[in-house]
């Protein structure tokens, strides 16, 4: 697949930090010269439950006016924990805040835990997957038509008016977190950014199934940028994320995202894989 995106670079800024050290990665984020702010759909830690969390959208809504060019994104909101047209009014209210710089990340969901935790059902994969599709094509319908009326097994929209829309012409990017066929075939439908965490071979084997899944729709496969956010850290060294970049951009991916420097060290290979590396990838592309 020939990739004909521009490259982006996006750091996951967090929300686990106090308030003003946020503000400092987002504003840290748009002077290195990086396209994307993001942060995660979590209630809690991973690692350990009582870590501080900040709600995503609320933090996204904080970081808006603290930044002047970088976007703004929730990689990626799981659809169980809100009605999706709350959801969207959620993400079309902050891109109003930002005058257009937010990127529509959702998911099906996962983590039964965080579900148990917080009361929301945590249904079946297969009604996981049923949710998801009946959401975005009620998100495609709120994000385009005055009145939506929709009638799916999981949602029921009765004359439901959505204004304002997006500042952005064509409606928020969507991007979607996904890799199962059912999945895959929804990502074709709808999304602009398909995201993946996995690694190369594994990566590469899923971007050619949403090749295929395009191709069953009558979709060009080439319309949907390919993502990618490793597990690993790639901030060892100014080679580990040169040769993680170029080994991905050779696979016609052309969006990264890395995690916030977690020492020293990685905040210095970050400040100059942003000042030499990114520029060069970016020219060369």
């Amino acid at each position: 697949m020939t990739a004909r995106h521009p490259l982006r670079f996006g750091l996951v800024v967090g929300q686990r930090e106090a308030w003003p050290r946020l503000v400092a990665r987002a504003q840290q984020t748009e002077v290195l010269g990086f396209d994307v702010a993001w942060v995660v759909d979590h209630f809690f830690g991973g690692s350990d439950e009582m870590d501080h969390t900040h709600e995503a959208y609320t933090v996204l809504a904080g970081l808006a006016p603290a930044t002047e060019r970088i976007r703004l994104g929730v990689m990626v909101c799981g659809n169980t924990y809100r009605n999706p047209v709350f959801l969207l009014k959620q993400a079309v209210t902050v891109d109003h805040i930002s005058n257009g710089r937010v990127d529509f990340g959702i998911g099906a969901g996962w983590w039964e835990r965080e579900h148990e935790a917080y009361g929301y059902d945590f249904p079946s994969p297969g009604e996981l997957v049923g949710r998801f599709g009946e959401a975005l094509d009620a998100i495609h319908s709120f994000q385009r038509n005055e009145r939506t009326d929709f009638e799916g097994k999981y949602y029921r929209y009765v004359n439901t008016p959505f204004e304002p829309k997006s500042v952005q012409s064509n409606g928020l990017p969507i991007v979607i977190g996904a890799s199962g066929p059912r999945m895959m075939r929804i990502t074709a439908q709808h999304a602009d950014i398909w995201n993946t965490r996995s690694p190369i071979d594994e990566a590469v084997r899923k971007s050619r199934l949403l090749d295929e899944k395009c191709n069953e729709i009558g979709r060009d496969p080439v319309e949907i940028q390919r993502s990618v956010w490793p597990g690993p850290s790639y901030l060892t060294s100014v080679d580990a994320f040169s040769e993680y970049v170029e080994t991905f951009m050779n696979e016609g991916f052309t969006d990264f995202l890395f995690g916030w420097p977690r020492d020293d060290a990685e905040h210095e290979v970050l400040q100059r894989v942003a000042a030499d590396v990114i520029p060069q990838l970016r020219g060369a592309s």
